[in-house]
């Protein structure tokens, strides 16, 4: 099911309630990051991403103006969350792949109205270089949020999801998080590219170029 999405000013508001939200939800106490903590010597690691950061920014604009591309590419924090199969999986899982790592709920109005451009996304540029890595962070009713999304036809996306609630807590430690949805490109080399805090349209054309751009094509 594809929809159409509402108007930037429409979608403010019910982005702001999430952010009240995710308050909520993730009350229960900080998650410590030491796992996920980087220096230089992990920022070094990362110097030949920036040409792929120097080619995205340029594309940061229209549905994805509120992009932040990074203009120091670094590992993001160590995280963990669970795979189809429901075995623990990392972001080092995904190496070798461009990773586009989604953030959302089903209590979060904003996040629902993104799902099904993600998934077009997905069924469009998902391969073996490319994955959009939706991981739901509903800690109640497990089922839930799979059934939600089978009632939407959300039927590319591979289902991740980390009902302990940790995941949002080291990503609101480490700043990238202050609200859903929140969704963040990590490149091959497992080096965090880009940033978004809040909805896009991620099926539209300027997102399309920005994840071929991503990937090294034209």
């Amino acid at each position: 099911m594809t929809t159409t999405p509402p108007t930037r000013p429409a979608r403010l508001l019910p982005w702001m309630a999430g952010l009240a939200l995710l308050a909520v939800a993730a009350g229960a106490g900080w998650y410590g990051l030491s796992s996920g903590q980087v220096g230089g010597g992990a920022a070094a690691e990362c110097k030949a991403s920036r040409a792929v950061a120097d080619r995205l920014r340029p594309l940061a604009k229209g549905e994805l103006a509120a992009v932040n591309v990074s203009g120091s590419p670094k590992p993001p924090p160590a995280i963990a969350f669970n795979g189809p199969d429901g075995r623990p999986r990392s972001l080092q899982d995904f190496r070798g792949k461009t990773i586009l790592v989604n953030l959302w709920a089903t209590w979060c109005v904003p996040c629902r109205e993104e799902m099904p451009a993600l998934d077009k996304l997905q069924a469009e540029r998902g391969g073996k270089d490319f994955e959009v890595v939706a991981v739901n962070v509903d800690t109640r009713n497990a089922e839930r949020p799979k059934a939600w999304l089978q009632e939407n036809g959300i039927r590319n996306l591979a289902y991740y999801a980390d009902p302990s609630g940790k995941v949002l807590q080291v990503l609101q430690k480490s700043g990238h998080v202050v609200g859903l949805p929140t969704t963040l490109m990590v490149d091959p080399d497992g080096c965090e590219i880009a940033l978004l805090k809040g909805p896009a349209e991620w099926a539209s054309p300027g997102a399309l170029t920005f994840v071929q751009m991503a990937l090294g094509r034209s």
